[in-house]
């Protein structure tokens, strides 16, 4: 696989990268920065649409695309240009204010998602948790749950982030471990069981909470009927249906949110990542005016949340999936992506999940585990991620071409040879 040639490098960048090399950036590290992340031994200076070069010029495809926060590639001309032109006027009010770039975000978010009211917030976790929130106040003020008896029903294996209330119902053990007293009012039950959601709900039930797909899992990817099986589960029983679509969501799986694979729709979208475009953190909360209309001035906030340039750069993205172009792209580049990982089956690759541009990716064990893997693919020029065990992500730019990705296809046949 071949990358581009870079077309231009500054004066100022070259000396950096003469000053201080990889090995001497990620040393320099290891005193300062605390240890919570485990990162591939490259450095990255400089990306443009589908790659990436470290600081000593070498280029790297990305197959990772900032776990889907680079849905349309580094530095996506369009979301820049939106950038820099709301740089030179405003970037900040704070919500003390209004401003106006907001209500056109969250016009074109609603319309985008057929959702009534925004709640815009800055990173994905504070999505989440402000998910949360909304549904405790909901059962409270409209469903008539007694003050403080509220549960939400969630999913084993799920990831939503790693706030101390989200870690509180994660049954990963790595981000639980030393971080209790844990938030109590969540029931964990089997992802992709209906039965075991069925038995957990009740009558102090606020909502149902999931990942239509569960992507740090491994893009896990649930029975047809699933889905819609949760939606009619929550009718009944009168609770909200919270899809959380941070990773899955805004064109990643060929549509514009994954649970448009079923004839589905929630009562409150938790939306993130590749909402900011991979320039600013912007999440949302996108829900029914009747569930998000519960909050009430003062009870629930942001400094950040709904700021102009973040509102600048979300307005753009929504524009660039308003065309439909990004989740056709990922729809049909997905069978390319899903044929190249059915003929490595029985060739290192003991099995895979995929779903439009993103898949997880299961490695015989005899071969390495999922880290010496993606050390192995870095060596290829091949950036990917490792999750539990021998399992690896791949979750490229949907700006990728079929030959990049058929390169990065060969490139994981020779890693695992």
């Amino acid at each position: 696989m071949t990358a581009p040639v870079r077309t231009e490098d500054s004066q100022e960048a070259r000396g950096s990268r003469e000053t201080r090399g990889s090995q001497e950036l990620i040393r320099a590290e290891g005193p300062v920065l605390a240890h919570n992340y485990h990162p591939l031994p490259v450095v990255v200076a400089r990306a443009e649409g589908t790659w990436v070069e470290d600081v000593e010029g070498r280029r790297y495809l990305d197959m990772l695309a900032g776990y889907s926060a680079l849905n349309f590639g580094h530095r996506h001309p369009a979301l820049i240009e939106a950038a820099h032109r709301q740089l030179d006027r405003l970037t900040l009010t704070s919500r003390a204010f209004h401003n106006d770039r907001l209500a056109e975000f969250a016009e074109r978010l609603a319309a985008l998602t057929g959702m009534d009211m925004v709640l815009p917030m800055n990173t994905g976790a504070e999505a989440v948790e402000s998910g949360v929130k909304v549904a405790r106040k909901w059962a409270y003020d409209i469903k008539g749950v007694p003050a403080g008896r509220a549960t939400i029903v969630v999913a084993a294996d799920n990831f939503h982030g790693r706030t101390t209330t989200i870690v509180s119902f994660s049954t990963d053990e790595t981000a639980r471990a030393g971080f209790g007293p844990f938030t109590p009012g969540f029931r964990v039950v089997p992802y992709n069981d209906l039965a075991a959601m069925e038995a957990a709900v009740d009558e102090t039930t606020a909502a149902v909470l999931i990942e239509p797909i569960q992507g740090e899992a491994g893009v896990i990817i649930p029975d047809d009927g699933y889905l819609a099986g949760v939606r009619e589960l929550t009718r009944r029983k009168g609770c909200l249906f919270i899809a959380d679509e941070i990773q899955s969501g805004l064109g990643r799986t060929g549509r514009t949110l994954a649970v448009e694979h079923e004839p589905v729709v929630p009562d409150v979208l938790l939306l993130g990542k590749a909402l900011g475009g991979g320039i600013v953190p912007v999440s949302a909360v996108v829900g029914r005016r009747e569930v998000l209309g519960v909050l009430h001035p003062g009870e629930h906030g942001s400094t950040f949340g709904g700021n102009p340039l973040a509102a600048a750069v979300g307005t753009a993205v929504v524009e660039l999936l308003e065309t439909g172009e990004f989740q056709r792209r990922a729809a049909e580049l997905g069978v390319i992506l899903r044929d190249g990982l059915t003929g490595l089956v029985g060739k290192g690759v003991v099995g895979f999940r995929s779903r439009g541009l993103w898949a997880g990716v299961d490695i015989d064990p005899a071969l390495g585990t999922g880290r010496e893997i993606s050390e192995r693919l870095m060596r290829e020029g091949v950036l990917a991620k490792d999750t539990h065990g021998s399992t690896i992500r791949l979750a490229p730019p949907l700006t990728i071409t079929g030959e990049e990705l058929r390169g990065a296809l060969a490139a994981l046949e020779k890693a695992l040879g």
